[in-house]
């Protein structure tokens, strides 16, 4: 089987363009064979970008860990375009169309081929923000939570859409168990936006 997150730049190619509305603007995305939910935008990221929006507590740098087709941070570097924003992806495919996505949303980001977090090292981030690749299994994305935490500036927030099904009460405790904290965010439409922070060690004590 051919996943969304894995190198499949061999599957024959099917672009086409999508739109979707978010907070008073109108977005255009190209997409392919071989990339997540290629046909319309998911429900979770959907979910994710409004809990985001309602918090309203972003800081100035953030990566969109798993990135896909750009979605989650071409949306959110269109409405906050003063912060820097990092696009991460394994798959190929998905991280051209990033590119590509940006350019056409004519957003600033920065796209990188990362496994996990092996292509942003060196960078800490304010927040780190995922969809995870759920069919990718539990290892590689307990990974991403757990290395978030090293990734992160001290009080830098996680922020993580999951559905119930899909194993949301067991990654919160996980998230919690490595943070300290974790709270549910928004419960919609099946899905639990998860958000913890990095929180100084004094601060803990």
């Amino acid at each position: 089987m051919n996943h969304y997150f894995t190198d499949n730049r061999h599957l024959a190619q099917n672009r086409k363009e999508i739109t979707f509305r978010f907070s008073c603007f109108t977005y255009h995305f190209i997409t392919d064979n071989g990339v997540f939910c290629k046909d319309y935008v998911d429900m979770g990221s959907q979910v994710l970008l409004e809990a985001i929006e309602k918090k309203n507590e972003l800081g100035d740098k953030a990566l969109d860990l798993g990135c896909g087709y750009g979605v989650i941070g071409i949306v959110l570097a269109k409405l906050h375009p003063s912060m820097k924003w990092m696009l991460a992806e394994i798959n190929p495919r998905s991280l051209e169309l990033a590119k590509e996505n940006a350019l056409r949303n004519e957003v600033q980001v920065e796209c990188v081929y990362s496994d996990v977090y092996s292509g942003v090292k060196g960078n800490t981030f304010t927040d780190i923000i995922t969809n995870p690749p759920i069919r990718a299994g539990k290892e590689v994305i307990y990974r991403m939570f757990d290395e978030a935490y090293d990734h992160l500036e001290t009080n830098g927030r996680l922020w993580v859409v999951i559905r119930k099904q899909q194993g949301a009460p067991s990654a919160k405790k996980h998230i919690e168990n490595t943070f300290g904290n974790c709270e549910i965010l928004e419960r919609s439409k099946g899905y639990y936006i998860l958000f913890a922070k990095k929180l100084d060690k004094l601060t803990v004590d």
